[in-house]
C-alpha cells in the first residue's frame, strides 16, 4: 500500500472538504489538493526523471504546500527526506549527501544559503523554490498513485548524532500507515468536522500526525506566523472548532502565562498533545487547569514516531500522584514496551532501567549505519536508549536519558555534535557538554572547556564557531573554562560532577 493513498481515498469520499487554510485565509479542498499532488507527482517523474525509489530532501519552513509536496513524492513512488528548517545549510548538506538526495524543494528563507552549498550536495540535480513559477511549471498532467510495497522506503527522519553526526531512520509506508491507525484507536476517533493546527516543524511531528488527519478529512491550518505565538493560538481557537494541537513544555508555559486562553471558547479544542520532553506536575496541573479534559501526553522517538506510549484524557479525572501526572501513560495500540537492564533482561514493575519496544511501526534501520542498526534493534526490540520506570498497571514514567540528550523547547540537543565541532578548534584540549535547568527552555547547554592558555580561546571563539556550524538552537549557553574535565579510573568524563556544578 503507497502511504499516499489515503489522501486519493479522502479525496475521493470527502473532496468538497476544507483540506487546507493559513489562519482565516481558505487555499482549497481535498479534492483540490489530490489532483495538485497528482500533478506535481507527474512533473517528479516526467519533468525531473526521478525513480521509483529515489530521495527527494524538503529543507522547508512550514508552509501550505509541505503537504501536497510530502504526498506528491509518496504519490510518485518516492521516499522523503524532511530536515529541520532550523539546520545550519552546512548541516542540511551534510543530510543531502548522506541520504543520495536526488532533489531538494526548499522555501524561499532558505533557498540561496542551500544552493550556496550546492557542490556539498553532488547527488542534488535540481533546486526548487517552493510557490515560485518554476514549481508550479511542474504542475503537469497528473499520474495514478504509484504502486509501492509495504516495505518500501517513504520517510527517513534524521535523528540527532549522539556520536557526531545524525543517523537517517528508515520508515516505511508500512510503518507509517500503522502509525496512522494508532493514532486513530488511541488519540481521537477523527472526523470531517476536526481540524488541525500546526504549530510545531511539519518536518517532525507534526507532519506525521497530519496523515491520520488527512485520512479522515480533517482540516489543516497553520498559522499565519508560520510559527507558535500564544497570543495568536488564542485567536485561532476563537476562530476554529473541534482543533487538535501539540505543545512542548515550554510551549505550554507560554501558554499559561499569556493568561488569553483563560476567556478563550476551550471548548473549541478537541486536543492537546504533550510531548517533545518531559512535563512536570506542575505543567500538567497548568494544562488541566487550561485546557480541562482535552489533555495528553505521549511518547514516541524517530525510530518509531509518534508512537510508544500514550496517556489517556480520561485518566487524568482520577485522583493521581505526581509521578501518575507526569506519565507517558501506557503502551500504544500495536506496540509492546518494556524495562531492560543492561543485559537485555526484563525488569520487574518498579525497576528503572532502559526503555525497549517492539511493534512493527519501530523503522527498518538507520540508512548506511548497519553497525548502528544491530545495536539499537536487539532481537526485534528496539534499545531507545532512554530510561524509564513502569509500575504494575503498565504507566511508564521517563528518567534520566542514558544518550545524554538536552531537551531544550522541545527540540532535542545531542552533546557528541557540539562537542566534535569545539574540539575541532586549535587550543581546545578537552571539551564536555552538558545540559543544565532552564526555567524558559526546560534545559540549555552549558560546554566545560579546558583550553591551551597561550592560544587565546575565548567564549566568542567558541560561538562563533558554533553559529558557523550549527543551528542557532544548539548553541551552548554558557561557556564555563576549567583546568581539567573529571573522571572516573577508566577516563570516562563524568558528566554527573559536571551537572553538579551547573544545577
Amino acid at each position: 500500500m503507497n502511504i499516499a493513498s489515503i489522501l486519493v481515498n479522502t479525496a475521493k469520499t470527502f473532496g468538497d472538504r476544507p483540506a487546507i487554510s493559513v489562519g482565516d485565509e481558505y487555499l482549497g479542498d481535498y479534492a483540490t489538493m489530490a489532483r495538485r499532488t497528482a500533478r506535481l507527482a507527474a512533473g517528479l517523474i516526467e519533468r525531473m526523471r526521478l525513480q521509483p525509489g529515489d530521495r527527494v530532501m524538503l529543507a522547508m519552513s512550514n508552509c501550505p504546500q509541505y503537504f501536497e509536496i510530502m504526498f506528491a513524492v509518496w504519490h510518485a513512488g518516492l521516499a522523503l527526506v524532511p530536515v529541520n528548517a532550523k539546520l545550519h545549510p552546512k548541516e542540511i548538506a551534510w543530510i543531502a549527501q548522506d541520504s543520495a538526495a536526488k532533489a531538494c524543494f526548499c522555501t524561499a528563507d532558505l533557498i540561496e544559503p542551500i544552493i550556496a552549498l550546492a557542490s556539498d550536495m553532488p547527488t542534488v540535480t535540481r533546486y526548487i523554490c517552493v510557490g515560485d513559477s518554476e514549481y508550479e511549471k511542474l504542475l503537469d498532467e497528473p499520474k495514478p498513485c504509484s504502486a509501492a510495497d509495504r516495505d518500501d522506503l517513504a520517510w527517513i527522519f534524521y535523528t540527532s548524532g549522539t556520536t557526531g553526526r545524525p543517523k537517517g531512520a528508515m520508515l516505511s509506508h508500512l510503518n507509517l500507515q500503522l502509525m496512522s491507525w494508532s493514532y486513530l484507536c488511541d488519540f481521537d476517533q477523527v472526523t470531517p468536522q476536526d481540524s488541525m493546527l500546526h504549530l510545531a516543524p511539519q518536518s517532525h511531528a507534526s507532519g506525521l500526525l497530519a496523515l491520520p488527519h488527512i485520512a479522515k478529512a480533517s482540516h489543516q491550518i497553520l498559522p499565519p506566523s508560520g510559527g507558535f505565538d500564544p497570543g495568536e493560538l488564542v485567536s485561532l481557537v476563537r476562530a476554529n472548532e473541534n482543533l487538535t494541537f501539540f505543545l512542548a513544555p515550554t510551549m505550554l508555559r507560554r501558554v499559561v502565562e499569556h493568561g488569553g486562553m483563560a476567556n478563550a471558547p476551550v471548548a473549541n479544542v478537541r486536543t492537546v498533545i504533550g510531548g517533545a520532553a518531559p512535563f512536570s506536575a506542575r505543567d500538567v496541573k497548568a494544562a488541566l487547569d487550561t485546557f480541562g479534559p482535552r489533555f495528553t501526553n505521549g511518547y514516541g522517538q524517530g525510530e518509531c514516531p509518534c508512537t510508544i506510549s500514550m496517556m489517556p484524557k480520561h485518566l487524568y479525572a482520577e485522583a493521581l500522584t505526581d509521578d501518575a501526572l507526569t506519565s507517558v501513560g501506557f503502551a500504544r495500540s500495536g506496540t509492546e514496551v518494556t524495562i531492560i537492564d543492561r543485559n537485555g533482561h526484563a525488569l520487574p514493575a518498579g525497576e528503572t532501567g532502559e526503555i525497549a519496544v517492539r511493534s512493527d511501526i519501530v523503522m527498518r534501520g538507520y540508512l548506511n549505519r548497519p553497525d548502528a542498526t544491530r545495536e539499537t534493534i536487539v532481537d526485534g526490540w528496539l534499545r531507545t536508549g532512554d530510561m524509564g520506570v513502569m509500575d504494575a498497571r503498565g504507566l511508564l514514567n521517563l528518567k534520566d536519558r542514558s544518550k545524554d540528550v538536552i531537551i531544550s523547547g522541545g527540540s532535542n540537543i545531542y552533546p557528541a555534535e557540539i562537542e566534535t565541532l569545539l574540539s575541532g578548534i586549535p587550543g581546545v584540549t578537552d571539551v564536555a557538554v552538558v545540559g543544565r535547568p532552564d526555567e524558559e527552555w526546560g534545559e540549555a547547554a552549558v560546554a566545560f572547556i579546558v583550553s591551551d592558555p597561550t592560544k587565546g580561546i575565548t567564549p566568542a571563539i567558541l560561538d562563533a564557531a558554533c553559529l558557523e556550524n550549527l543551528a542557532r538552537y544548539k548553541r551552548p549557553k554558557a561557556y564555563v573554562f576549567v583546568s581539567e574535565l573529571p573522571r572516573n579510573s577508566t577516563g570516562k568524563i563524568l558528566k554527573s560532577d559536571l551537572r553538579a556544578q551547573h544545577g
